[in-house]
């Protein structure tokens, strides 16, 4: 009995697993999606990525790199709203102005997060 219950509580554990990494790898696509497009973030307009051969990045914002060490509040904060650490940035107050939604910059986060 004891080998079934540890069979069924690994199988469990093993499907909230892999749920947690479909949902995650889908939040990431969601985000990505929403970096490369023209009517939502268009971050690529100003952002390149480096190691990312991305079709013409802009050069106005800073190319983004090592954005796995940054802690997932901070991000989002940036692209919610920007002038908070930095008042002069050119960057849009994505959230605070309602571009995207608080979901959307989630995904935009789960994105950025795979940036080495």
């Amino acid at each position: 009995m004891k080998i079934v219950k540890k069979l069924l509580i690994a199988s469990a554990l093993s499907t909230v697993c892999f749920t947690g990494a479909v949902a995650n790898d889908a939040l990431i696509k969601q985000g990505k999606e929403i970096f490369m497009t023209k009517n939502k973030g268009n971050c690529l307009a100003c952002h390149g990525i480096k190691g990312m051969n991305v079709d013409g990045p802009g050069s106005m914002g800073p190319e983004l790199q090592a954005l796995q060490y940054w802690p997932d509040e901070a991000l989002y904060d940036k692209v919610y709203d920007p002038y908070t650490t930095n008042p002069i940035s050119a960057m849009p107050a994505f959230g605070k102005n309602g571009w995207l939604s608080d979901s959307e910059i989630k995904a935009v986060v789960a994105f950025l997060k795979t940036i080495k």
